[in-house]
């Protein structure tokens, strides 16, 4: 459906997101002039605030959670807001909210982050007051379900209203510039695809770790777990495009075709192939960290932790495992995919100097955008004992390189594409029952196996099976 919409309605106005990333993405946009200077945005969460009230809110986020330089004219922006409190779970106060809204000329856009369990009632909401209909779209945050069985009662609640080409289903991680950097140095460079596949790649790691424990996510996080929080979404987005055919187009329809067919490949887990973990007290730059029972105040068998190794079952990545790592409290934050090349098939150079170590393509994602290809070259001097040979990294620096643009929140680049209708960077909803019908094969492993997380020190890189994972195959985790 395409239409640029004049109106955006923010649900959980108020909360963590909002403060932290909404607002302030939504204000960056404006301040460079991106939004329509029609655009008006309405927030709307329980707190019992007016239109003035809500500016004070938001100005003060701005000016705790983005940098000065960013903001431009903040009043500009705030004048852009106004606000309605709301009850979602009844439907008493949704035509209240459609008058605040009011009618828009081009259509409406809506970000709805709230609880899986306000999910109906805030559809039937929304469709009662007529704000379902017509030029209206919906992105929707996760969490989107518990299993593939909550998920698709979600989906079906919001399909009710919303057709799929109105829907835009929000992983954060694909707004990140370093992820869609990965399709442009796949499918912009002829010399990495015809070698992106099995006959020239080992393996292939994708590591997502935090310092964090549990903040103020107790209650999700006890519920969900690593396996659920961290892998069914992020990081099965990220193996997606490592893995995905080139698509006939830059377009939404032929992204998320080649994304779900590496979803339907991927070969049941078995065991053996997963470890879990959880963490203890330990340390971590420093500073002593409480371990996972200790901050939840109680005893939990929700995993902090998880390393897979999977495979795609298709022509270009038989034989290639995929490791699969992330985790809570640990030595330091950082999202990396790692592509490691085969070696050579035989060497020329002899000597004891000259041993050949194969490539590695190492990309960034956060905190650091960068992508780094290990090359071998030969070491400076005149060498009368033969050629010594060493492992140098070509480094491409995203700040550097594009000197000038601005770093930006994830969510400045799906807001407005949430405004304008480009679903590219949205995910279907085959995909994400494709990635629930793979992590509900996995919880079944190991509730038919009695698999209990193993403990971890804080601070370090998860349990020690988790490195016998990966060198009972010859390959050691990249850190």
């Amino acid at each position: 459906m395409s239409f640029t919409a004049d109106r955006l309605l923010l649900f959980g106005a108020t909360g963590d997101l909002s403060q932290r990333m909404l607002l302030p993405s939504l204000c960056a946009l404006d301040a460079e002039g991106l939004v329509d200077e029609k655009l008006e945005i309405v927030g709307t969460a329980r707190s019992d605030l007016d239109d003035h009230s809500f500016r004070n809110f938001a100005r003060e986020a701005l000016e705790k959670f983005m940098p000065a330089n960013r903001r431009g004219s903040m009043a500009t922006f705030l004048n852009r807001l106004r606000y309605q409190s709301l009850d979602a779970s009844t439907l008493e106060g949704f035509d209240a909210l459609a008058k605040k809204v009011g009618q828009p000329e081009d259509g409406l856009a809506i970000f709805l982050s709230t609880a899986p369990s306000l999910f109906e009632p805030t559809i039937a909401g929304l469709h009662s007051a007529g704000l379902a209909d017509g030029n209206v779209r919906i992105g929707l945050e996760k969490p989107l379900g518990t299993d593939l069985a909550s998920s698709c009662v979600i989906n079906d609640a919001v399909a009710s209203a919303f057709s799929e080409d109105r829907i835009f289903r929000i992983d954060h991680y694909l707004g990140k510039e370093t992820v869609q950097n990965l399709l442009a140095l796949r499918f912009a460079n002829i010399m990495l695809e015809p070698i992106w596949n099995a006959n020239y790649i080992d393996h292939v790691q994708i590591t997502v770790a935090e310092t964090v424990g549990l903040e103020s996510r107790v209650a999700y996080y006890d519920d969900s777990g690593a396996l659920r929080d961290m892998v069914q979404n992020h990081m099965l987005q990220l193996l997606s495009l490592v893995a995905m055919e080139p698509p006939t187009s830059f377009d939404a329809t032929a992204v998320r075709d080649e994304k779900v067919k590496v979803l339907r490949a991927l070969r049941k887990v078995a065991e053996g192939e997963t470890v879990t973990g959880q963490y203890r007290s330990g340390a971590i730059g420093g500073e002593a960290v409480p371990g996972y029972d200790e901050e939840l105040g109680k005893d939990s068998d929700t995993e902090t932790f998880v390393a897979i190794k999977a495979h795609v079952e298709n022509w270009r990545w038989k034989g290639v495992p995929f490791y699969l790592r992330t985790g809570k409290r640990m030595p330091k934050r950082t999202t990396e995919i790692v592509i490691q090349f085969r070696p050579i098939p035989h060497s020329i150079f002899g000597g004891k100097g000259a041993k050949s170590e194969p490539n590695r393509l190492v990309i960034g994602i956060q905190p650091e955008e960068n992508i780094t290809l290990r090359m071998m070259a030969k070491v400076p001097g005149l060498d009368r004992d033969g050629i010594r040979l060493r492992s140098v990294p070509l480094d491409i620096a995203m700040p550097d390189a594009f000197v000038g643009q601005h770093k930006r929140i994830a969510y400045e680049r799906l807001l407005l594409d949430l405004v304008e209708g480009d679903q590219t960077l949205f995910v279907r909803r085959d995909e994400v029952e494709a990635q629930w019908d793979w992590i509900d094969a996995i919880r079944a492993g190991w509730e038919e196996q009695g698999l209990t997380p193993k403990t971890y020190t804080a601070g370090s890189w998860g349990p020690s099976a988790a490195i016998a994972l990966a060198e009972r195959d010859g390959v050691t985790w990249h850190e």
